[in-house]
Protein backbone atom coordinates (compact mmCIF):
# COMPACT_ATOMS: atom_id res chain seq x y z
CA UNK A 1 0.00 0.00 0.00
CA UNK A 2 1.19 3.47 -1.01
CA UNK A 3 0.84 6.16 1.90
CA UNK A 4 -0.62 9.48 0.44
CA UNK A 5 -0.46 13.19 2.09
CA UNK A 6 -4.49 14.31 2.64
CA UNK A 7 -3.33 17.05 0.07
CA UNK A 8 -2.46 14.57 -2.69
CA UNK A 9 -5.49 12.42 -1.97
CA UNK A 10 -8.06 15.35 -2.26
CA UNK A 11 -6.52 16.50 -5.62
CA UNK A 12 -6.59 12.67 -6.92
CA UNK A 13 -9.40 11.91 -5.66
CA UNK A 14 -12.26 14.74 -5.32
CA UNK A 15 -14.18 14.87 -8.62
CA UNK A 16 -15.37 18.38 -8.60
CA UNK A 17 -19.11 17.12 -8.47
CA UNK A 18 -21.84 19.24 -6.15
CA UNK A 19 -23.75 16.13 -6.26
CA UNK A 20 -20.62 13.98 -4.88
CA UNK A 21 -21.21 15.34 -1.39
CA UNK A 22 -17.96 12.94 -0.04
CA UNK A 23 -15.65 14.45 1.76
CA UNK A 24 -12.10 13.35 2.58
CA UNK A 25 -10.66 11.46 5.34
CA UNK A 26 -10.54 13.04 8.76
CA UNK A 27 -7.23 11.18 9.08
CA UNK A 28 -4.38 12.93 7.39
CA UNK A 29 -3.03 10.12 5.59
CA UNK A 30 -4.72 7.95 3.11
CA UNK A 31 -4.25 4.36 2.49
CA UNK A 32 -4.54 4.07 -1.46
CA UNK A 33 -4.58 0.09 -2.49
CA UNK A 34 -2.96 -0.54 -5.89
CA UNK A 35 -6.04 0.71 -8.46
CA UNK A 36 -8.92 -0.76 -8.62
CA UNK A 37 -11.52 -1.24 -12.15
CA UNK A 38 -15.00 -0.11 -11.85
CA UNK A 39 -15.48 -3.69 -11.12
CA UNK A 40 -13.27 -4.65 -8.94
CA UNK A 41 -14.08 -1.60 -6.67
CA UNK A 42 -17.75 -2.38 -6.76
CA UNK A 43 -17.06 -6.14 -6.06
CA UNK A 44 -15.11 -5.17 -3.04
CA UNK A 45 -17.74 -2.80 -1.98
CA UNK A 46 -20.79 -5.36 -2.20
CA UNK A 47 -18.19 -7.81 -0.07
CA UNK A 48 -16.96 -5.71 2.46
CA UNK A 49 -20.58 -4.71 3.01
CA UNK A 50 -21.58 -8.04 3.19
CA UNK A 51 -19.01 -8.94 5.90
CA UNK A 52 -20.40 -5.68 7.76
CA UNK A 53 -16.80 -3.81 7.43
CA UNK A 54 -16.97 -0.36 6.81
CA UNK A 55 -15.86 0.90 3.26
CA UNK A 56 -12.47 3.31 2.34
CA UNK A 57 -12.75 3.18 -2.03
CA UNK A 58 -11.44 5.24 -5.20
CA UNK A 59 -10.71 5.51 -8.26
CA UNK A 60 -11.20 8.15 -10.85
CA UNK A 61 -14.92 7.13 -11.62
CA UNK A 62 -16.22 6.14 -8.46
CA UNK A 63 -15.99 6.60 -4.31
CA UNK A 64 -16.85 4.46 -1.42
CA UNK A 65 -17.29 5.41 2.13
CA UNK A 66 -19.39 4.64 5.40
CA UNK A 67 -21.79 7.48 6.62
CA UNK A 68 -23.75 6.99 9.88
CA UNK A 69 -23.39 3.29 9.96
CA UNK A 70 -24.23 2.76 6.24
CA UNK A 71 -21.73 2.06 3.14
CA UNK A 72 -22.14 4.00 -0.10
CA UNK A 73 -20.83 4.45 -3.36
CA UNK A 74 -20.83 7.36 -5.37
CA UNK A 75 -20.13 7.74 -8.90
CA UNK A 76 -18.29 10.81 -11.05
CA UNK A 77 -20.95 12.88 -12.34
CA UNK A 78 -24.15 10.61 -11.00
CA UNK A 79 -23.96 10.98 -7.26
CA UNK A 80 -25.02 8.05 -5.20
CA UNK A 81 -25.35 4.80 -7.07
CA UNK A 82 -25.55 2.08 -4.32
CA UNK A 83 -26.12 2.39 -0.49
CA UNK A 84 -26.71 -0.25 1.88
CA UNK A 85 -29.49 -0.01 4.87
CA UNK A 86 -30.48 -2.48 7.83
CA UNK A 87 -33.68 -3.66 7.81
CA UNK A 88 -35.68 -5.66 11.03
CA UNK A 89 -31.41 -6.66 11.27
CA UNK A 90 -31.35 -7.97 8.03
CA UNK A 91 -29.37 -6.32 5.13
CA UNK A 92 -30.14 -4.63 2.27
CA UNK A 93 -28.61 -2.90 -0.68
CA UNK A 94 -30.34 0.00 -2.92
CA UNK A 95 -28.68 0.37 -6.37
CA UNK A 96 -29.70 2.51 -9.01
CA UNK A 97 -31.04 1.22 -12.14
CA UNK A 98 -30.39 4.67 -14.35
CA UNK A 99 -26.48 4.32 -13.63
CA UNK A 100 -24.16 3.98 -16.20
CA UNK A 101 -22.67 1.38 -13.56
CA UNK A 102 -26.28 -0.71 -13.40
CA UNK A 103 -25.33 -4.09 -14.97
CA UNK A 104 -21.93 -3.95 -13.01
CA UNK A 105 -23.79 -3.09 -9.50
CA UNK A 106 -26.80 -5.30 -10.29
CA UNK A 107 -24.10 -8.16 -11.26
CA UNK A 108 -22.16 -7.79 -7.91
CA UNK A 109 -25.00 -8.04 -5.65
CA UNK A 110 -26.41 -11.08 -7.62
CA UNK A 111 -23.54 -12.57 -7.42
CA UNK A 112 -23.70 -12.42 -3.60
CA UNK A 113 -27.10 -14.10 -3.55
CA UNK A 114 -28.96 -10.04 -3.22
CA UNK A 115 -32.29 -9.55 -5.44
CA UNK A 116 -33.98 -7.13 -7.03
CA UNK A 117 -37.53 -6.89 -5.26
CA UNK A 118 -40.36 -5.12 -6.27
CA UNK A 119 -40.26 -2.09 -8.43
CA UNK A 120 -37.86 1.10 -8.26
CA UNK A 121 -38.56 4.07 -6.07
CA UNK A 122 -39.14 7.73 -7.35
CA UNK A 123 -34.64 8.04 -7.23
CA UNK A 124 -34.47 4.87 -9.67
CA UNK A 125 -33.73 2.67 -6.79
CA UNK A 126 -34.12 -1.11 -6.41
CA UNK A 127 -34.01 -2.55 -3.31
CA UNK A 128 -32.15 -5.91 -3.55
CA UNK A 129 -32.72 -8.42 -0.47
CA UNK A 130 -30.44 -11.67 -0.06
CA UNK A 131 -32.39 -14.36 -0.99
CA UNK A 132 -30.63 -17.97 -0.51
CA UNK A 133 -29.88 -19.60 -4.75
CA UNK A 134 -30.99 -22.94 -4.92
CA UNK A 135 -28.39 -25.64 -4.38
CA UNK A 136 -26.39 -26.66 -7.33
CA UNK A 137 -27.13 -23.30 -9.46
CA UNK A 138 -25.10 -20.52 -10.62
CA UNK A 139 -27.08 -16.92 -10.64
CA UNK A 140 -26.43 -14.50 -13.52
CA UNK A 141 -27.50 -10.98 -13.85
CA UNK A 142 -27.02 -10.45 -17.82
CA UNK A 143 -28.89 -8.57 -20.30
CA UNK A 144 -31.47 -11.24 -21.25
CA UNK A 145 -29.57 -11.79 -24.83
CA UNK A 146 -26.87 -13.96 -22.63
CA UNK A 147 -29.81 -16.27 -21.36
CA UNK A 148 -31.32 -16.52 -24.94
CA UNK A 149 -27.33 -17.76 -25.84
CA UNK A 150 -27.44 -20.09 -22.74
CA UNK A 151 -30.54 -21.59 -23.88
CA UNK A 152 -29.28 -22.40 -27.07
CA UNK A 153 -26.53 -23.93 -26.01
CA UNK A 154 -28.42 -25.97 -23.89
CA UNK A 155 -31.71 -26.57 -25.71
CA UNK A 156 -31.15 -30.11 -27.18
CA UNK A 157 -30.86 -31.37 -23.46
CA UNK A 158 -33.84 -29.20 -21.99
CA UNK A 159 -36.51 -29.95 -25.29
CA UNK A 160 -35.87 -33.64 -24.61
CA UNK A 161 -36.97 -33.83 -21.03
CA UNK A 162 -40.26 -33.32 -19.08
CA UNK A 163 -39.51 -30.75 -16.28
CA UNK A 164 -36.00 -29.38 -17.52
CA UNK A 165 -33.90 -27.57 -14.84
CA UNK A 166 -30.67 -26.61 -16.95
CA UNK A 167 -31.97 -23.16 -16.82
CA UNK A 168 -34.00 -21.15 -13.85
CA UNK A 169 -35.59 -17.57 -14.30
CA UNK A 170 -36.96 -15.49 -11.51
CA UNK A 171 -40.17 -13.83 -11.83
CA UNK A 172 -42.67 -12.65 -9.01
CA UNK A 173 -40.17 -13.55 -6.37
CA UNK A 174 -40.22 -17.36 -7.96
CA UNK A 175 -37.98 -19.47 -9.84
CA UNK A 176 -38.94 -21.13 -12.91
CA UNK A 177 -37.84 -23.50 -15.22
CA UNK A 178 -37.38 -22.49 -18.65
CA UNK A 179 -38.79 -24.51 -21.46
CA UNK A 180 -37.94 -22.93 -24.53
CA UNK A 181 -36.79 -19.31 -25.28
CA UNK A 182 -38.04 -17.87 -28.86
CA UNK A 183 -36.30 -14.67 -30.46
CA UNK A 184 -38.24 -11.97 -33.06
CA UNK A 185 -37.94 -8.82 -33.82
CA UNK A 186 -35.71 -8.20 -30.83
CA UNK A 187 -38.11 -9.78 -28.57
CA UNK A 188 -37.10 -12.73 -26.26
CA UNK A 189 -40.24 -15.09 -25.29
CA UNK A 190 -39.60 -16.98 -22.62
CA UNK A 191 -41.42 -20.02 -21.71
CA UNK A 192 -41.97 -21.72 -18.74
CA UNK A 193 -44.75 -23.62 -17.17
CA UNK A 194 -48.18 -22.08 -17.69
CA UNK A 195 -46.42 -18.77 -18.64
CA UNK A 196 -44.91 -16.58 -20.95
CA UNK A 197 -42.14 -13.59 -20.09
CA UNK A 198 -41.56 -11.71 -22.79
CA UNK A 199 -38.08 -9.31 -22.76
CA UNK A 200 -36.32 -6.62 -24.82
CA UNK A 201 -32.67 -7.87 -25.70
CA UNK A 202 -31.36 -5.37 -23.63
CA UNK A 203 -33.00 -5.84 -20.69
CA UNK A 204 -31.41 -7.00 -17.63
CA UNK A 205 -32.35 -10.22 -16.01
CA UNK A 206 -31.84 -12.71 -13.36
CA UNK A 207 -31.19 -16.53 -14.26
CA UNK A 208 -29.58 -19.45 -12.81
CA UNK A 209 -27.71 -21.95 -14.67
CA UNK A 210 -26.94 -25.42 -13.41
CA UNK A 211 -23.58 -25.99 -12.36
CA UNK A 212 -21.06 -28.34 -14.14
Amino acid sequence: AVLLPLAEWEAAYVMGNTNFNGSPPQSPEFIYPAMLSNSELIQTFVRQSCEQREVLLANPELRAESVCGANQLFAKGEGLVLTTRSVAASLQFSAKCSSSHWNELAGALVEHSFLMTGEPDQRHFYTFQYDKIPQGYQPHCTESVMLWRSWWKYRQRIVQVTLPKELLIRARNTWYPIRHIGLSDGILFVQTFGSEIQLHTGDLVIWLSKKT
